[in-house]
């Protein structure tokens, strides 16, 4: 499908989509570009059978593919060697999970001779590193390519392609559209586990004693949201600004519930407890998770 693609940084994300482009032969050249020492000696184990190198530069330029997989927060750092460096045939994505701010990134800092359009795969996990990569993460799961006026709609059709053949279902959005609902089903459910845990270890101290040996299944799962990586959740809330939003409606909504429990308001806590089980409902039949009690764990 392409003969050079570049992979800019290689966790979990990263390196499950090398895998994937391994296992799908949608490459005739792999190349990584990864800082860490660490990451590297990983992937040489993996056996993924990629070309490493340490810069782009006018010999190592002509890729066909640029896929960007680092923390945004490195992003104006790598602009500047895409704009000297990229022939202006090269299609540029990323997997960011904000995309109004990386609209704006791209647009003041980006060449206008280059092609960035802006991928969201909607996969991933709580640990980070590419040891966890895996070639089926994106099996039956959303990828989110963000469409802008005027964009190239032949390489718009030659991305959609490429996160169809490593197994995503696409859909076009637009970033302001992506940015809402994406603070709504992803970032705030895990600002949400953060001060969860954060509660539960202000708690601990004040009452002296480890509760955390006592975690039920609730505080469990909400853990295991907020051991992701801590570097990506910062550039995440930091780079939505829909994020305050969705916090004042989830406090309105909170004070509501208070007041509900404090008043002892059986009627209205049944309805709000019976409506909630609708969406988990809802979500097992658009085949987001299975039917099977506790997540299908044995």
């Amino acid at each position: 499908m392409f003969k050079k693609i570049l992979i800019i940084g290689c966790g979990l994300i990263g390196s499950s989509i090398l895998r994937a482009i391994k296992n799908k032969k949608l490459a005739k050249k792999i190349f990584v570009l990864e800082k860490s020492k660490k990451n590297i000696f990983k992937i040489k184990k993996i056996n993924s059978g990629c070309i490493f190198i340490k810069n782009i530069n006018n010999k190592i330029n002509d890729f066909d593919l640029v896929i960007i997989s680092t923390p945004m927060s490195q992003y104006k750092n790598i602009i500047p060697k895409l704009n000297k460096n990229l022939k202006t045939s090269c299609l540029i994505t990323d997997v960011s999970s904000t995309k109004h701010n990386i609209i704006k990134l791209k647009k003041k800092f980006l060449s206008k001779k280059l092609t960035w359009i802006s991928s969201h795969p909607i996969a991933g996990s709580e640990v980070s590193g590419p040891e966890h990569g895996n070639k089926n993460l994106f099996v039956n799961k959303w990828c989110v390519i963000i469409k802008e006026k005027k964009q190239n709609l032949k390489k718009i059709n030659l991305l959609r392609k490429f996160w169809i053949k490593i197994g995503t279902k696409v859909v076009l959005m637009d970033s302001i559209s992506h940015d809402k609902i994406f603070s709504i089903t992803s970032h705030l459910p895990h600002l949400i586990a953060y001060n969860l845990i954060k509660t539960a270890q202000d708690s601990q101290k004040t009452q002296r004693k480890n509760l955390i040996q006592y975690s039920a299944g609730g505080l469990r799962d909400f853990s295991r949201i907020a051991a992701s990586n801590e570097i990506m959740w910062r550039d995440i809330f930091f780079n939505n600004n829909n994020i305050i939003k969705a916090i004042n409606l989830f406090t309105k909504n909170l004070n509501s519930f208070k007041k509900i429990i404090e008043n002892k308001n059986d009627k209205k806590l049944l309805s709000r407890l019976s409506n909630s089980k609708k969406v988990r409902s809802q979500i097992i039949q658009l085949k987001q998770d299975v039917a099977k009690p506790d997540f299908g764990r044995e």
